[in-house]
């Protein structure tokens, strides 16, 4: 029997290679998407079962490309993480409106563009998972995010728009919020008097994903919050 397919857009050092990570561990054949080749050809290397697709899902024609190929590949993806992320800081006076625009493109249409290309052979199947991983900028917005939140907003609710059409039809859509401050090595350097429980694990974001993809029908969650122990909410 052919494995599962995962895909995973936006697979950097962090999140996305832990995703990667958990979906091959878990007997999934790993279709990685990100916009650098070098990085998809190390990490193809370590991980079992990968293959890495160069894609920038800012571009319609760049994702029907990659989703054509994975299909052709590897086969039709039982589950789609979208964790590619466009963001900015700056006040909104400061703010150069094209980058809010590319940062709409990335984190909004690159959803959608990906879910339209892979819900229909899910439809068929009456089966399949579509996880987006978000942050609380989609709940609010704070002075320097002006070119980031309101494209995780509009993400967040394009997300349910979506859940709420596929779920009759036994595609699972869910939102996980990430509460916190994602441990890496810039994020180390940027908060270096921070204990380690400041930090939320990419492995432990990955587990929690894996969770949500893989939920009974009767119980399946749309908003997901992980945060660190810690953390103030």
């Amino acid at each position: 029997m052919a494995s599962r397919v995962a895909l995973i857009t936006g697979v950097g050092p962090g999140t996305g290679a832990a995703l990667a990570r958990r979906f091959s561990a878990g007997g999934y054949s790993v279709a990685m998407l990100a916009r650098t080749r070098a990085r998809l050809d190390s990490l193809e290397k370590e991980i079992s079962g990968s293959r890495g697709f160069v894609c920038d899902v800012s571009d319609r024609s760049s994702i029907e490309q990659a989703v054509g190929q994975v299909q052709q590949d590897l086969g039709a993806p039982s589950v789609v993480i979208h964790n590619a992320v466009g963001g900015a800081f700056a006040g909104f006076q400061q703010l150069d409106p094209g980058v809010l625009r590319a940062n709409f493109e990335t984190n909004v249409m690159g959803l959608l563009h990906l879910a339209q290309l892979v819900a229909p052979a899910m439809i068929e199947a009456k089966s399949g998972a579509i996880v987006v991983t978000g942050n609380t900028s989609a709940f609010r917005g704070r002075p320097l995010f002006a070119g980031f939140a309101p494209t995780k907003a509009a993400q967040r609710i394009l997300a349910e728009s979506i859940a709420r059409d596929l779920g009759p039809q036994g595609v699972h859509v869910a939102y996980v919020t990430i509460d916190a401050v994602i441990d890496l090595g810039w994020t180390r350097q940027m908060n270096p008097d921070a204990p380690d429980e400041f930090f939320i694990k990419p492995a432990a974001i990955a587990d929690e994903v894996w969770h949500v993809a893989h939920q009974d029908r009767s119980s399946w969650s749309f908003n997901v919050e992980i945060r660190p122990f810690c953390e103030k909410w």
